[in-house]
């Protein structure tokens, strides 16, 4: 099925992406999210492609196991817990702070060495008990920190410079440039600046679902398969308590997800089948709705899985109570029935 796909190389994605998720108070359609997503079978070929998946975008956070990779090839030597880590967008609890210095630690580095843009952790519980402590921003409780700690023993390793790891020239991101281009299987066409400062590379959807089933469906041992053997065993190092990404690799097995910036969101099955979306008006409330709806496309019963169906609907509040919910869209369950 495909409902809006456009490989126009100037068109402008927000022309072009249809209605993903309805915004309903009571019985009011209140509001809407545009956006597309990609949805591969086992054998790489779309089952779901709704919306211009051909035009790069920026992936934001959802690069990550795929920067990961990356470091691996170059030599970093990380595995379980830190590596899935070095994956994170982490809620700054305390296990992944101390996650941090233990990277750090190992390439011989201090704190200082980090360059991420400081920041509040971004947990419901640990950022309000950050502020009640009387802290304020510091860049290991940036949520990208664990990348970027890796980032830093990754240039240890190889003999890399550490001051200007964050350069787009250097050495360690012309290696995680080329890897992200390998396991997309395209060129990016565009290079930005991330919010925690590293350098951020775009691709189309379909390659970002391409690349997260190539590290799915990885030879054991090689790096992307290490990669998705730490986030399978260990997703509240990737998230933390509560989130949604960390509940999506806990109820389906094998799988490897990772949420992003701007409302993007990327998710591969052990059997290679993939999925990838991004809400165009960068909204993250739809976008574990819209994954869940794309997860049915793929055979998954997520209302057998109360972690799952959790994801289908999210509450709209009035006066603190529910009083309607984001649903998806008909373009997304006129096929799943």
């Amino acid at each position: 099925m495909t409902a809006v796909d456009t490989e126009e190389p100037g068109a402008s994605a927000q022309d072009t992406c249809p209605v993903l998720a309805e915004v309903w108070r009571g019985d009011f359609l209140e509001s809407v999210h545009h956006g597309a997503v990609v949805v591969l079978g086992a054998d790489g070929h779309p089952v779901l492609a709704v919306g211009p998946v051909g035009i790069p975008m920026y992936p934001r956070s959802s690069n990550k196991p795929l920067q990961s990779a990356g470091m691996l090839r170059a030599g970093l030597d990380l595995d379980g817990e830190l590596l899935a880590l070095a994956c994170a967008s982490h809620s700054g609890e305390a296990f992944h702070l101390d996650g941090v210095r233990r990277i750090l630690a190992g390439a011989g580095l201090a704190e200082d060495a980090l360059r991420c843009t400081p920041a509040l952790p971004i947990g419901a519980v640990s950022g309000p008990a950050h502020l009640a402590a009387g802290l304020g921003p510091t860049r290991i409780t940036m949520n990208c920190s664990g990348k970027h700690a890796a980032m830093l023993a990754t240039c240890v390793v190889a003999g890399w410079s550490t001051d200007d790891y964050l350069d787009p020239g250097h050495p360690l991101q012309r290696t995680l440039r080329d890897t992200l281009e390998d396991l997309a299987g395209e060129k990016s066409t565009a290079v930005g600046v991330d919010g925690c400062g590293a350098p951020l590379f775009a691709l189309t959807l379909t390659g970002l679902a391409r690349a997260f089933a190539r590290i799915a469906t990885a030879p054991a041992g090689s790096p992307e398969a290490r990669v998705a053997a730490a986030m399978n065993a260990h997703p509240e190092y990737v998230g933390g308590t509560g989130r949604d990404v960390t509940d999506l690799m806990r109820s389906l097995p094998g799988a490897v997800a990772k949420d992003g910036a701007e409302g993007v969101y990327a998710l591969a099955l052990p059997d290679g089948s993939a999925v990838a979306l991004k809400i165009a008006d960068g909204g993250q409330r739809p976008r574990p709705v819209v994954m869940a709806a794309a997860l049915r496309h793929l055979g998954v019963d997520v209302d057998a899985d109360p972690r799952l169906s959790a994801l289908t609907e999210a509450p709209v509040l009035g006066h603190g109570e529910p009083v309607g919910a984001v649903r998806p869209s008909a373009v997304l369950t006129a096929s799943t029935g």
